[in-house]
């Protein structure tokens, strides 16, 4: 770019580079989604087409952006994991957060009609905001997708339960609440099962425990790899051969994204996935025999 007395305006640009060395986070959350989710009448306590829709978002921005290694949502919110070597945008925060942010809300309104076919979208349109937060060390970052996940238990059996007691229990949302108020896991599961014999046990696993996202290879066996003690000792990023990155790159885009509802929390699914921790791709599971 030519030179000229107007570019001086480049120095009130600050840097905004996040820690080098450490994972980053970023999380996206629909703009005024309570609202939103009135306009289009989603169904109460989940809406499946309305987390489905989430889903397929999120599954596209991960084919769009190999270097995110793994992926949780609930509700209107998604996180978006970056390993702690990735450079992606030389970690500048408001490129990483702006890039998901937006290519998220893309696709979210892309696949609105594939999920609420009789529903058009009209003003105003859906939209997601974002923010990036760096954790030193795996487990910081296994304790934030815990922290997600526990969330997502806590709200979804407080929802189900305060929305059974309006939809089959005929209470008013203050009524619902009051007998709600200063109750416990157990209660609201007694409150649900004897009241209206629902098991909670029974209730979709997508509603209870959220979405995952990731690249699926080949499942180790747990204990075999210490990849977190491997990965934590890393000083600093290990530099690539262009040919290593290069097949690198080529084993992540011939895996398969899959959005799956799994425990995150335990350790036997970190440890039967250690690419999602070393950063290095697993091996494609072989295709069945078709006889």
């Amino acid at each position: 770019m030519a030179n000229s007395k107007f570019e001086y305006v480049k120095q009130f640009e600050q840097p905004d580079n996040l820690l080098p060395n450490t994972w980053v986070v970023v999380r996206v959350d629909g703009r005024g989604f309570t609202k939103f989710a009135y306009k289009y009448g989603f169904e109460k306590p989940n809406d499946k087409r309305a987390l489905e829709l989430m889903n397929a978002a999120a599954r596209a921005v991960m084919a769009e952006l190999p270097d995110i290694t793994i992926a949780y949502g609930v509700s209107d919110e998604y996180s978006f994991v970056f390993h702690k070597t990735c450079s992606l945008f030389e970690r500048r925060s408001s490129k990483l957060v702006s890039t998901i942010a937006s290519t998220f809300t893309a696709y979210y309104v892309y696949f609105w009609s594939t999920y609420f076919p009789d529903t058009p979208l009209s003003p105003p349109l859906p939209s997601f905001d974002g923010r990036a937060v760096c954790y030193p060390a795996v487990q910081n970052l296994r304790d934030y997708m815990s922290w997600r996940q526990v969330d997502c238990h806590i709200n979804n059996l407080y929802n189900t339960t305060f929305w059974a007691l309006i939809s089959l229990g005929g209470m008013d949302a203050t009524e619902a609440e009051k007998t709600l108020k200063g109750t416990y896991a157990a209660d609201k599961n007694e409150i649900l099962f004897s009241r209206f014999g629902i098991n909670y046990n029974n209730e979709s696993e997508m509603c209870k425990k959220g979405s995952v996202v990731f690249r699926d290879y080949e499942l180790v066996e747990p204990g075999a790899l210490n990849i977190t003690t491997e990965v934590d000792s890393l000083p600093e990023p290990v530099e690539q051969s262009k040919t290593q990155a290069e097949n690198d790159r080529k084993r992540r885009a011939k895996a398969r994204i899959v959005v799956e509802h799994l425990d995150i929390i335990k350790d036997e699914f970190w440890d039967q996935r250690p690419w999602l921790l070393s950063n290095k791709p697993g091996k494609i599971p072989k295709e069945p025999k078709v006889d």
